[in-house]
């Protein structure tokens, strides 16, 4: 299971204190499947990149915190769309730039959209595990008030 069973809480958690001025721990919040582990080191080999080693996803939330809520995401907005780019159905995907999961199934947002939700992992600074970097709701055309 990607997304262990008490993360959403954590993750609310962390975003809490990012968004009162606090330092947030790093937690551990999943794993990949073995389909998308297996696809992300058979990218990052085609590309000449380091296997990732760890089958862990890590998490402290402020470059999520920071760009979701510039575009007017509330952190349950945020939660959900991290919870949804995790999921078991999320596809792997790789480029020399990036490794990310997408989620294939439209999820309906609080805005009216149906938005693909995707995480982006970097992959280096806590070698050599992933740490959710970004979570971006593609197809979210009608934006949150801002606030």
């Amino acid at each position: 299971m990607p997304i262990i069973p008490d993360a959403a809480p954590s993750i609310r958690a962390n975003l809490v204190r990012i968004q009162n001025s606090q330092k947030a721990p790093i937690i551990i919040i999943g794993s990949f499947t073995e389909l998308q582990f297996t696809a992300i080191n058979a990218g990052r080999a085609s590309f000449k990149q380091p296997a990732l080693e760890e089958n862990e996803i890590l998490f402290i939330g402020g470059h999520i915190y920071s760009s979701r809520s510039k575009d007017g995401y509330t952190i349950d907005d945020i939660v959900h769309q991290i919870v949804s780019a995790l999921g078991e159905d999320a596809v792997a995907m790789i480029t020399h730039k990036m490794t990310c999961t997408r989620n294939p199934t439209s999820r309906a947002d609080a805005y009216g959209n149906f938005v693909n939700d995707r995480a982006v992992y970097e992959m280096t600074a806590r070698k050599p595990r992933a740490e959710l970097f970004s979570v971006i709701p593609k197809g979210d055309h009608k934006k949150p008030p801002k606030k």
